[in-house]
């Protein structure tokens, strides 16, 4: 049918992937390659607002591992542009001056972010929103200034205000129309958001027109200008106003191209040669700027390309999301001579069907109550014809995952129907939500429909008890047989593991959890596998959501010299690095660290790394104990630096924060520690599962002891202990709500089990690795610490990580 050549598809994004799964699913053997201009494998952009929350990175994005790609022999280059292409030759120019074969190109190229011609838009302080780098700017933009104001008042304008609000910046959001995501709710809906988004700080001005906008004396952004003669002052402008279909590398090689790139019912463009999906894509006049359309194209495109016939119809636009802290949901028209509508102004809800004159359901809004959310997009999408609108909104506002029609559509990300995930729940015995999700992929992108995966899951196991979580849901493996198994066969890799017994070689989730459980097992046996960890693991810091990293040394309890207090500013100062901040775990944490630039930051600042990048021990603070405080009962520096040096470079099932504090006015915030040490009268108190982030719990007083080597000694034992029975990314507070206070003191006090607890420890402690910042003397892999730049390099860097 074709040559060995295969399948080119240009465009790293939600529909490049779509695509490159909708073929594997058809013809696992056809050679396919995917082109990512951008420098990182395939994420979900509809999510690209998490960056702008603290601590997500890129990686949070990701819609595949990179073993999906290796198990499908799926070629992926990142970092690199098609540039051109000869297609009677079959060849493919790329922007690293290589060239690559394919008989057939698919173009997901997606689309740009729309500037318009304001005045002023190249001052500084000005931010496009559209990729992870116009993050780190908005991030950056946003400390510390009086007000930022984000001119577009559509989805991605109203998801920049928001995570701006949550930060904790006054946002004002400048409309140029006079109703807020004009596309997808009438006017009543649209002014019910305006309430929700001034409970969160951010100001609402529409019918504005942006004149210009105008800097200060510096150059930076000073405010905005606007046609009725107002203004508005703000030191970030964040541009969210539309896209526009990426349409040059068509229009180079010659295709007909409008508003995009014009393709027929099966996705071909004017070269038969070429297919279009996504938002590059025009069909019938239409260019789809929503996610809910790519998986009916990809399909269509797959079925075609591989050799069959299919014909795309086009898709009713739909759309369930968080507005401002609002669900939303919409399919089809928001407006139309026929309307049904039940809203409660007061408990901010509204629910609208829009009807033809036959009674065919023509759209749907539901807004604040989005029951039956899944009934009313499948009416729309069926074009269902009734003859009493409100009798419907009632049936849905009742309706159950049990009353669904097969071909309701639960999941939009991943366009999962019902009959899909029931199916794949009956024929393969799927036991919990996480393996429905990791095999239907419904539930795996913004997670809002796992509420009604869970009901089908319950539904079909008649009301039982979802099964024990597994470490490997794909595989249906729990950490105790997988423990077996490497116990019993002496295995000291993930590789060792996924050959044996298939584990993590699926979607590859999985992964960092079994690397943990064979370091764990094995102790000084393990063999590390960087395909095994995440990138923050595989160079030792924290990367940002502009790329960079974030450098934070081990400060024991908390205590800094004099000596290292001027090597941070020097080296702040040689590598202009952005920011020195002061963390809440008593660091100094040094953020905007390029990547090449790890080494030489490390080497200069000549301290050990605090591990503040990975699923260990991270820090144990201090208050000054009785070495100055009057109020000391303790000497909390000399337990506390003590207590960090015998727990520092173990890796656990989760990050473990610790703190010891000389009293019990708790300056050292022990009680909500992962692990806390109290001086009190006549003795140390123990506290566990102590925790102050999303979530905020008391620890759970373990134990009492007369002095402080007791208390150090049990402290060692629960962290061992939680090492050994931890379910990987289950903190220690949600142990102990699974498990009890009881079994964990039964296990940890008890004279015997202590003991046996400390010796594993020792062994473990013995075997781990105090400074991994050392490997920039002898980096584990070549170019560890350096960018990729042609293909051959990365061929390199993957066969030396695959015979390490």
């Amino acid at each position: 049918m074709f040559s060995t050549h295969g399948i080119l598809v240009v465009g790293g994004g939600i529909a490049g992937q779509a695509v490159c799964e909708a073929v594997r699913d058809r013809d696992p053997h056809v050679a396919l390659t995917l082109v990512c201009a951008e420098d990182h494998k395939p994420y979900d952009r509809v999510r690209l607002g998490r960056l702008l929350e603290d601590g997500a990175s890129v990686a949070d994005l990701r819609l595949r591992p990179d073993s999906w790609y290796e198990d499908r022999q799926v070629t992926v280059l990142t970092g690199v542009r098609v540039v051109g292409a000869d297609l009677a030759a079959g060849t493919v120019a790329l922007s690293n001056g290589s060239v690559r074969h394919a008989d057939r190109i698919v173009l997901c190229t997606g689309s740009d972010a729309f500037v318009p011609p304001i005045p002023g838009r190249g001052h500084d302080g000005v931010v496009v929103f559209r990729d992870p780098a116009d993050c780190a700017a908005m991030v950056a933009g946003a400390e510390g200034i009086g007000r930022a104001a984000v001119i577009g008042g559509g989805l991605l304008g109203l998801e920049a205000a928001h995570a701006l609000a949550q930060r904790g910046c006054a946002t004002s959001v400048v409309h140029l129309v006079d109703r807020l995501m004009e596309r997808q709710l009438d006017a009543p809906a649209a002014a019910m958001l305006v309430p929700a988004m001034e409970g969160l700080g951010v100001d609402v001005r529409l019918e504005h027109a942006t004149q210009e906008i105008v800097a200060g004396a510096d150059g930076r952004v000073a405010g905005l200008h606007f046609a009725d003669g107002t203004a508005l002052a703000c030191e970030l402008v964040v541009v969210a106003v539309g896209i526009r279909p990426q349409v040059e590398l068509a229009r180079a090689l010659g295709l007909d191209v409008d508003r995009g790139i014009v393709v027929d019912d099966a996705l071909t463009t004017s070269d038969p040669r070429v297919l279009a999906v996504g938002e590059c894509a025009q069909h019938r006049g239409t260019v789809h700027g929503i996610v809910a359309p790519i998986r009916d194209q990809a399909a269509v495109a797959a079925e075609v390309l591989t050799g069959g016939t299919a014909s795309y119809e086009g898709s009713v636009p739909t759309s369930k999301l968080k507005v401002m802290g609002v669900d939303l949901v919409t399919a089809g028209a928001a407006e139309g001579e026929r309307e049904v509508l039940a809203a409660d102004a007061a408990a901010g809800t509204y629910r609208k069907l829009v009807l033809a004159a036959d009674g065919t359901v023509l759209g749907a809004v539901l807004l604040g109550d989005v029951r039956g959310a899944e009934l009313l997009m499948d009416a729309v999408r069926a074009r269902r014809v009734t003859d009493d609108g409100l009798a419907l909104l009632a049936e849905a506002s009742r309706a159950t995952a049990a009353e669904l029609p097969d071909a309701a559509q639960v999941c939009n990300c991943n366009g999962v129907c019902k009959g899909a995930i029931v199916g794949a729940i009956r024929e393969q015995g799927l036991g919990s939500t996480q393996e429905v999700v990791n095999v239907t992929r419904a539930g795996a992108g913004c997670g809002s429909c796992k509420p009604v995966v869970s009901e089908l899951l319950a539904l079909e196991r008649a009301g039982a008890a979802e099964e024990p979580a597994y470490l490997c849901p794909c595989e249906r493996q729990t950490r105790e047989e997988l423990s077996g198994i490497v116990r019993d066969q002496g295995i000291t890799s993930v590789s060792e593991l996924g050959a044996a017994c298939g584990a993590g070689r699926k979607c590859g989730a999985c992964k960092p959890g079994l690397s943990y459980l064979v370091e764990e097992r094995q102790a000084g046996r393990f063999r590390q596998e960087r395909h095994a960890k995440f990138i923050n693991d595989r160079v030792h810091a924290n990367i940002q959501s502009d790329g960079t990293f974030s450098v934070v040394p081990r400060l024991r309890g908390g205590v800094v010299t004099a000596d290292e207090l001027r090597r941070f500013a020097d080296v702040a100062d040689k590598y202009e690095l952005p920011m020195i901040k002061i963390t809440g775990g008593q660091r100094i944490d040094l953020l905007g660290v390029t990547k090449e630039q790890l080494p030489a930051v490390w080497e200069d600042l000549g301290m050990p790394s605090g591990y503040a990048y990975a699923k260990s021990v991270r820090t144990v603070k201090t208050c000054v104990g009785t070495q100055h405080c009057r109020f000391g009962l303790g000497d909390a520096i000399t337990v506390g630096i003590d207590l960090e040096r015998a727990m520092e470079g173990l890796h656990t099932p989760h990050k473990v924060k610790a703190a010891v504090t000389g009293c019990p006015r708790n300056c050292a915030e022990a009680y909500v520690k992962d692990i806390g040490l109290v001086a009190v009268e006549g003795g140390w108190e123990v506290y566990v599962g102590g925790a102050a982030g999303a979530s905020v719990r008391k620890g759970d007083l373990l134990a009492t002891l007369p002095d402080e080597g007791e208390a150090k000694r049990v402290a060692l034992a629960f962290l061992q202990h939680y090492r050994e029975e931890g379910d990987h990314l289950e903190r220690t507070y949600g142990y102990l709500e699974r498990v009890g206070l009881e079994a964990v003191q039964e296990a940890v006090l008890e004279p015997s089990r202590t003991a046996a607890l400390l010796e594993r420890y020792a062994i473990a402690k013995a075997a781990c690795d105090p400074d991994p910042w050392l490997e920039r003397y002898e980096p584990m892999v070549p170019r560890q610490f350096a960018e990729l730049d042609s293909d051959a390099e990365l061929d390199l860097v993957a066969l030396a990580e695959a015979t390490r």
